[in-house]
């Protein structure tokens, strides 16, 4: 019943809601653990052309029960109804196209519309809107997409060669090409502190490491990314980067399950102070391309890298007994799905 259909299909709805950079954790450990591989650069090639259909909070303007007013997943399924495989078998016995036919026949979607009428009598939206929202303000027409590129990227080069994720979707388009300079933490607490204390400054590339799977048991990065976002001038000049990973709700330029993570000994254990970082969305680049804001070459970085890696010692585990010692000891990449993996 779950096959690979089902995930791309899973996916594909995925890039169409803009959907949480947390699925790249959740849908690859699910499929580890019935033989299917799905990793990040499954996500980014099945959202490379997608459209992006969903107008609601965050990356959007409704509120996200409006979706469901709408007709919910099955609208968006739907909308992009000849990309999906609709023969995959589902829980209820029948195929995914079965199930779309069957709800059309129940008259789920008039009872949709009622709720969105209801939701406009008690909101006034005539009054804040210019007119009752309408189901297209919500979910759009294929062929009048927010986005033709879906919602995620995978960016790679010398700082994650693995692979690190953003929700291109909330990120300001500005910041999609940028040379930032690197303000590198090794904890979101001596970030936090940072952005708090004002430390903080436009064209910064802000680090929080050591807060993978390994590293911490990766946490999402909240209060920091909330702290940037409260300030609007700020979070669209800087850019956040971590192995940690974030909330769906995350409005910001900002890049996570940065892999491999540092307490690997990955690429960004080795970023210091003043470096130069490129980031290209559009190329899915994400690179140090200097020192001391000074730009290097590829080979001359690539130079410098080797030197420091030389020079870098692993931190002691955070974590000493129980459960999260052994996941510390044996998670494997974000861009895989950050689950265990045991040798026999």
């Amino acid at each position: 019943m779950i096959t690979m259909d089902s995930y791309e299909n899973a996916i594909l709805v995925h890039a169409a809601i803009s959907g949480s950079t947390n699925c790249l954790l959740h849908i690859p450990a699910i499929a580890h653990e019935l033989g299917i591989e799905v990793t990040g650069d499954t996500f980014d090639k099945l959202h490379r052309n997608a459209r992006y259909l969903l107008d609601v909070r965050p990356a959007g303007r409704w509120p996200a029960e409006c979706f469901y007013y709408t007709g919910g997943v099955p609208a968006i399924m739907e909308e992009i109804k000849e990309y999906l495989h609709l023969d995959a078998m589902t829980v209820t016995g029948k195929t995914l196209g079965e199930n779309l036919e069957r709800l059309k026949q129940d008259s789920f979607y008039e009872r949709c519309d009622k709720w969105l009428q209801e939701f406009n009598k008690r909101y006034c939206c005539s009054v804040t809107h210019g007119g009752d929202l309408k189901k297209e303000d919500i979910i759009r027409p294929y062929d009048k997409a927010l986005g033709t590129d879906g919602s995620i990227a995978i960016l790679k080069g010398n700082l994650a060669p693995e692979g690190a994720v953003i929700k291109h979707t909330a990120c300001p388009k500005e910041m999609y090409r940028a040379v930032l300079r690197t303000r590198p933490f090794d904890s979101e607490e001596e970030c936090l502190d940072a952005v708090l204390k004002h430390k903080v400054e436009r064209g910064d590339a802000v680090f929080i490491r050591y807060e993978g799977p390994k590293g911490s048991g990766m946490p999402e990065m909240f209060y920091t990314s909330e702290a940037i976002s409260s300030d609007k001038e700020l979070g669209r000049s800087i850019t956040l980067i971590t192995d940690g990973r974030f909330s769906g709700a995350s409005t910001e330029p900002v890049i996570g399950h940065c892999s491999p993570e540092a307490a690997d000994g990955g690429p960004i254990a080795l970023v210091e102070e003043g470096d130069l970082i490129e980031i290209d969305v559009f190329e899915r680049k994400l690179n140090i391309i200097g020192v001391n804001g000074e730009e290097k070459s590829a080979k001359e970085m690539e130079e410098i890298l080797v030197e420091r890696r030389k020079n870098w010692k692993p931190k002691e585990m955070k974590y000493r007994r129980g459960a999260l010692r052994l996941f510390s000891e044996h998670a494997v990449s974000p861009m895989k799905g950050a689950y265990l993996e045991y040798n026999d």
